[in-house]
C-alpha cells in the first residue's frame, strides 16, 4: 500500500483543487468508525454529509446491493423495472408523499424542482411565461449547479461563474415578515432548508415554519422544503418538518437515501406541482435505476426499523448536553438538534480549522464550516458510549487551545 503522504502528493498534483480535506487518507469504515491507511481508527463525526447516516457500510444495505448488483444495474427509463414501483410505493408511503420523481445528487433533486414548480406556476397557477419567482433565504445552501448558485448568497460559490438565472428573491432566513413582504404576484414558491446545515447549523426560531406555512398557504406558494441534509432521520425526527406538525408541499431528500452506499436522491410532492411534467421534460439516464432504488429500499427499511431515528433523538439530546457543558472561552454558541450538532467559536479562536485538525489527531473526525463553526454530525447508530468518547476528546481540544 502506498504512503499517507504520497496519495495526498498524487491528489494535488492531478485532482482539481475545488476541496480542502483534511490530510487523512481513510480506507475504510465499519458503523460509526473509519480508518485510515496507516491503520489509525476515527470516530466519524461528518457522515458524508449525513449521507451515512445507517453507519459505513450497513451489512443489510449492502448485501442488498451486492445481490441487485448481480442481476440488473441500468436499464435508463426507456424501460421499467422491477424495483422502481416498489421504491415509489415505499417511499411514498413513508414520507406521505402522492409522487416521486427519482434523481441522482441533491443537486439534481433541486433542480428538478426548480423547473416542476416554475411549470406549475404558469400551467396552474397561471403565472405570466417567464415571470415566476422562487423567494430563497439568505445563507442558503442547495448545492453547486448554476442554477443553484444564482440565489447564492456565498461569494466564494458564486465569483466568475456569472451570468446567472433570474427569478429569485432572498429574504434572511428565520425572518416571517420578510418573507411575507417577499410574496409578489408572480410567487411560486419557497426553497428553504429547514436547518441551515453549511450556514453553521443554524435554526430558526420556534413556530418559524408554522407561520410559513400558513403564508404559503394564503397565496398559494408552493412549500419546498430541502430536507437532503436535515432529512431521514438525522434531526431525530424522520423529515425536520416534523419538529413543528407541518407538511411541504414539496420534500426534498437525498444522501442517507441510499445508506452511503450510491447517489440516490428524490423529489417528492403533495399536490400537482410533480403532475405537469410530460414525457421528454424533464429526466435522468442513471435516476430511478434497478441498483439505485434496491439499495435505496434497503436504506430506508434499516432506518425505520432498526429504531436510528429515535436513537438520533435520545443520543443527539445527550451529546448536544455535554458540548454545552464544556467550559471554555472560545466557544460563542452551541446548537443543534437531533445529531445535527455545531460549535460556533469566538473569531478570535483562529478558526475552525485548526480545532478540526486537532480533534482528527485526538481521534475524531470533523469539519469546519463558516470559518469559525464546527459541524458534528455522527452516523445516527452512534452509542452512548461513544458519545461519552467524543466528548472526552472534545472537551480538551476545545477548552485546552485558548
Amino acid at each position: 500500500m502506498m504512503l499517507t503522504e504520497d496519495l495526498i502528493a498524487i491528489e494535488a498534483r492531478f485532482g482539481a483543487n475545488n476541496y480542502k480535506p483534511l490530510d487523512v487518507v481513510l480506507s475504510r469504515g465499519a458503523g460509526v468508525h473509519v480508518w485510515d491507511t496507516d491503520g489509525n481508527r476515527y470516530l466519524d463525526c461528518l457522515s458524508a454529509y449525513s449521507a451515512v447516516n445507517q453507519g459505513h457500510c450497513h451489512p443489510k444495505i449492502l448485501a442488498a446491493m451486492i445481490e441487485q448488483a448481480g442481476k440488473l444495474t441500468l436499464t435508463s427509463r426507456a424501460f421499467r423495472n422491477d424495483q422502481l414501483a416498489l421504491f415509489y410505493e415505499e417511499l411514498a408511503a413513508l414520507t406521505k408523499s402522492h409522487r416521486v420523481l427519482p434523481m441522482n445528487s441533491g443537486a439534481e433533486a433541486v433542480e428538478t424542482a426548480i423547473k416542476s414548480v416554475r411549470k406549475w406556476g404558469y400551467e396552474v397557477k397561471g403565472i405570466a411565461e417567464d415571470q415566476a419567482e422562487i423567494v430563497v433565504c439568505a445563507n442558503n445552501f442547495h448545492g453547486r449547479t448554476l442554477g443553484i448558485i444564482s440565489f447564492s448568497t456565498d461569494e466564494t460559490a458564486r465569483k466568475s461563474f456569472g451570468p446567472f438565472l433570474p427569478g429569485f428573491r432572498v429574504v434572511p432566513f428565520g425572518d416571517i415578515g420578510a418573507f411575507e413582504q417577499a410574496i409578489s404576484a408572480n410567487t411560486i414558491a419557497f426553497l428553504v432548508e429547514p436547518i441551515q446545515g453549511e450556514a453553521g447549523v443554524l435554526i430558526p426560531p420556534a413556530g418559524y415554519f408554522t407561520k410559513v406555512r400558513e403564508v404559503c398557504t394564503a397565496n398559494n406558494v408552493m412549500l419546498i422544503l430541502d430536507e437532503i441534509q436535515t432529512g431521514l432521520g438525522r434531526t431525530g425526527k424522520l423529515l425536520a418538518e416534523e419538529h413543528e406538525a407541518i407538511e411541504a408541499d414539496v420534500t426534498l431528500v437525498g444522501k442517507a437515501l441510499s445508506g452511503g452506499f450510491y447517489p440516490v436522491s428524490a423529489v417528492l410532492s403533495n399536490n400537482e406541482v410533480l403532475g405537469t411534467l410530460k414525457p421528454g421534460q424533464h429526466g435522468s439516464t442513471f435516476g430511478g435505476n434497478p441498483l439505485a432504488c434496491a439499495v435505496a429500499r434497503a436504506a430506508l427499511k434499516v432506518l425505520t426499523e432498526e429504531g436510528m431515528i429515535e436513537n438520533a433523538a435520545v443520543q443527539g439530546d445527550y451529546f448536544l448536553q455535554g458540548l454545552k457543558d464544556i467550559r471554555s472561552n472560545v466557544i460563542r454558541d452551541v446548537r443543534g438538534r437531533g445529531l445535527m450538532l455545531a460549535v460556533e467559536l469566538h473569531p478570535q479562536a483562529g478558526g475552525a480549522r485548526r480545532y478540526c485538525e486537532a480533534l482528527r489527531r485526538s481521534g475524531i473526525l470533523a469539519k469546519e464550516t463558516h470559518d469559525h463553526t464546527i459541524r458534528l454530525a455522527p452516523p445516527l447508530v452512534i452509542e452512548r458510549e461513544q458519545v461519552d468518547w467524543a466528548l472526552e476528546r472534545l472537551t480538551p481540544v476545545l477548552s485546552g487551545m485558548n
